[in-house]
């Protein structure tokens, strides 16, 4: 059957929106009521005249700052600005409020302040030669204003402007590169010191230093994280953790999974979206479900403000690239009870490989409700719409190795640029509503909607005569998938014989249904040397029609113990149920699979005096596995073990952190194919083993670093194959280092020039397990040159600097060797202004 119309598949546009559209309506109006609407009430309980603690009016009388506000020092790095964004940065970092109503305050431009400050010393510094002073109206605001007035009644000119601060929340933004605080790893507001897992945390100005643009990009520089294990894959996040796939469940949002059956229909979330990406390594089941046990990508969402923020973007580039995007937030009312976030971004390019678009339109309005201090209500939504083609599957002979024809150059595109495509719809909403009742409890419950709408077609090589013909097949994708995602959970502080316990009781609950068409032929051959294009006008027969459905319901448990000043303990279990069903249209079977697991997880950490944190866990993992073994018994889930020992070096009052991390991880129940009988069953178990070391560092004369190091190592230790006993996964380097630097000039007359160099290394690795197929290991390199003056930032950024020709990754192809292309030198030049 030709495929180029959905409407020969039974996929019409139309119809297909307009049942995702009712089927979405239906799915969030049976979830919401499950577990928002009593949440939701008890929220509303508060007193609606109550306003929240930090909008209301300060007592008017002189006093020094209290608690610990008077003596802390606190890390600043802020560039010389206008005065009121020098204001927002400086509440960010102190928590403390500030309000301003002379006009004088929009007129000044604040000197940098880089170092450990008081608030008072540093508020006094980034108000010095403005005439204006502070002056501490209460222990936790203060009014900038001119001498002389403020207590003595002088009459306001301008309505007051407020800055609230916050400080650093686990869920929030980030001052610099070095975050101290994560909820990826245990759902609760959590320093990283005092958790026994290792953490990486990717800051917005990490993502906006280096100018990053996929969540690929972002992770680019992680340890332990292989963001591109198969070269450039522009469909969906390729993603592996600990040399073990996390593709297709180990990417998540704001705590929610994003997870996808089979490759089949795939998520690609936006970072100009993301406040920040956490990576916690390691089995992640007890608080989330089936997922990977190489551990989980945590998205964290930009969110609604009070503080206004306003950014305009620009940039352009190699491969005829432009793009635009903004952020837009602050708040609706004057009370401060409603504010908004409006983000969004348009981009037009090519990319490196011939025939491949690289477009996309991303839009994500939100708006917060804050009823009370207490209780925070967070309605979001997003939607996507990409256009590209698949990655390119090149010969090894002509690539890697040598080919009598010469080189195959690795910008080539082997498809049919008439009927290769990827068109790619997703839109999402949700909700999330946070209450505190009293200062021991708190509720939370978040729940989203996804829809994801695919079209995807590709003529790829087959196989290759080893001279400069490649065979090639051609395949078609067609499907819809709906997602619906909720977590609801309390979390209560205790004291206990001497202890404090933060316990964590929750239930989740996820659903996808997936509809799906696919089609198949074979496909002339071409030219890898001289491609002549257009020979193939065919898109298979259908092969596939079907409908999946799976559904898991999660309750966990945690208990996070403090014992006196320097023993932390985390314990949590978690009991998960997963139902599948899949119909088979073409043959009209049905197929039923139900599986339960018990996954645990257990950490302790000392917490030296200097600033050192020894620590040690165990933790568990599941993932169903869908199909019958040759008994026709259904499969059961892949389960994982891990046990991690490391230490972390934080200093007090330092922005730096170190993690040195040894881990060894054991993966079961996987599927093989058993070479005797030709049938597939779970026989297989892996081992990944390794090291890894991780740097962040911001210093006071306006540097700041990153650094990683992994080594692994992989082997297959069971198998229903002796021949297969000591294989290594592929592909999974056993070397892989990266550093990166970012300098900007505090003072002087070039203050405001930074300059960026980062290094990326990885080690030879093989790309089949019997270890014949060998990937050359490559050195890239990174720079960028920008500049900062008012609110105007410049930027121009290179990605491999030394246009070094390199590939991804190789495998075998019906016994072809296939290598996928790693990007050439590309320069990318940017203008925003923030005001």
């Amino acid at each position: 059957m030709n495929m180029n119309s959905r409407g020969n598949t039974g996929m019409n546009n139309e119809h297909q929106a307009t049942r995702a559209l009712n089927r979405g309506a239906t799915l969030m109006a049976r979830y919401a009521l499950l577990t928002g609407a009593s949440l939701l009430a008890l929220a509303l309980a508060t007193p609606a005249g109550a306003a929240p603690e930090s909008l209301q009016a300060s007592n008017g009388t002189d006093k020094t700052i209290e608690k610990a506000q008077a003596d802390d020092l606190f890390t600043f790095k802020i560039a010389s600005k206008p005065l009121p964004q020098a204001i927002a940065e400086f509440s960010a970092v102190t928590g403390l409020q500030v309000l301003y109503t002379e006009p004088a305050v929009f007129e000044r431009t604040a000197p940098a302040l880089v170092g450990d400050f008081t608030a008072r010393d540093a508020l006094t510094q980034l108000l010095a030669g403005s005439g204006l002073i502070g002056r501490y109206t209460s222990s936790a605001s203060v009014t900038v204003e001119l001498p002389g007035k403020g207590a003595n009644g002088d009459v306001m000119t301008m309505n007051p402007v407020t800055v609230e601060g916050r400080g650093e929340k686990a869920s929030g933004a980030v001052a610099g590169y070095v975050a101290k605080r994560s909820m990826s790893a245990s759902k609760t507001d959590t320093p990283l010191i005092e958790t026994p897992q290792s953490i990486s945390v990717i800051t917005r100005d990490q993502m906006d230093a280096r100018n990053v643009n996929k969540i690929n990009e972002v992770l680019r520089y992680t340890p332990g994280v292989d963001p591109q294990p198969y070269g450039n894959e522009p469909r969906y996040t390729d993603l592996r953790m600990r040399g073990l796939n996390a593709t297709t469940n180990g990417i998540f949002q704001d705590g929610l999974a994003l997870t996808f059956p089979d490759y089949i229909v795939s998520y690609n979330p936006e970072p100009w979206g993301a406040e920040r990406v956490e990576v916690p390594r390691g089995p992640a089941s007890v608080l989330y479900g089936q997922g990977s046990p190489g551990g989980l990508v945590n998205y964290v969402s930009k969110r609604p403000t009070t503080d206004p923020i306003n950014i305009v973007h620009f940039e352009g580039g190699d491969f005829d690239r432009y793009q635009g995007k903004f952020d837009f937030a602050g708040a609706i009312d004057e009370a401060k009870q409603f504010s908004y976030r409006f983000t969004g971004l348009y981009r037009d390019s090519d990319t490196f490989i011939d025939f491949i678009e690289d477009d996309r339109y991303w839009f994500a309005p939100q708006v917060s409700w804050q009823p009370s201090k207490n209780t925070t209500v967070t309605v979001f939504s997003h939607y996507q719409q990409d256009k590209t083609k698949n990655s390119q599957a090149l010969p090894r002979s002509g690539t890697v190795v040598a080919n009598a024809n010469g080189e195959v150059p690795l910008s080539r595109f082997v498809g049919e640029p008439d009927i290769d495509r990827v068109d790619r719809t997703e839109y999402a909403i949700g909700y999330e509503v946070s209450h505190d009742v009293g200062e021991r409890l708190k509720l939370s419950h978040k729940l989203r909607y996804n829809n994801v709408d695919l079209d995807d077609v590709v003529v790829y090589g087959s196989g290759f005569d080893g001279n400069r013909t490649l065979s090639r097949s051609v395949y078609g994708n067609f499907g819809n998938l709906d997602g619906v995602y909720t977590d609801s959970n309390a979390q209560l502080k205790l004291d206990v014989a001497g202890t404090r316990h933060t316990l964590l009781a929750g239930l989740d609950y996820q659903l996808m249904y997936l509809e799906q068409i696919a089609s198949s032929a074979s496909a002339t051959s071409i030219d890898v040397f001289a491609p002549v294009y257009g020979t193939q006008t065919s898109e298979g027969n259908i092969i596939i029609n079907k409908d999946f459905t799976r559904s898991q319901t999660g309750i966990y448990f945690q208990d996070q113990i403090e014992w006196g000043d320097h023993w932390r303990f985390t314990l949590g279990g978690r009991f998960d149920r997963a139902v599948t069903e899949t119909i088979n249209h073409l043959t009209k079977a049905v197929a039923q699979q139900s599986d339960s697991a018990f996954t645990g997880r257990a950490g302790v950490v000392y917490l030296f005096d200097n600033g050192l944190a020894p620590y040690a866990s165990y933790a568990e993992s599941f993932a169903p596995v869908i199909g019958t073994n040759p008994a026709s018994k259904n499969y059961k889930p892949e389960t994982g073990q891990q046990y991690e020992i490391g230490i972390k070096f934080q200093p007090e009052g330092s922005r730096s952190s170190v993690t040195l991390a040894a881990f060894d991880l054991r993966r079961q129940n996987y599927t093989e194919t058993d070479p005797s009988t030709n049938t597939t069953d779970q026989t297989a178990a892996v081992r990944s083993q390794g090291i890894e070391l991780e740097g962040v560092a911001s210093f006071d004369f306006g540097l700041n670093v990153t650094a990683g190091y992994t080594y692994m190592e992989t082997e297959v230790i069971e198998s229903v194959d002796p021949a297969d006993l000591g294989d290594v996964l592929a592909p999974a380097p056993k070397h892989v280092a990266t550093a990166w630097a970012d300098y900007t000039i505090p003072e002087g007359p070039f203050k405001g020039l930074g300059f960026g160099a980062g290094v990326r290394y990885r080690g030879m690795h093989w790309g089949d397990g019997d270890r014949t197929l060998s990937v050359p290991a490559f050195l890239l390199f990174d720079a960028s040159v920008h500049y900062e003056w008012q609110g105007v930032h410049f930027g121009l950024h290179a990605r491999n600097l030394l246009d070094k020709q390199h590939v991804g990754s190789c495998y075998y192809r019906n016994s072809a060797g296939i290598c996928t292309a790693g990007e050439p030198l590309t320069v990318i030049g940017n203008l925003s202004y923030q005001w």
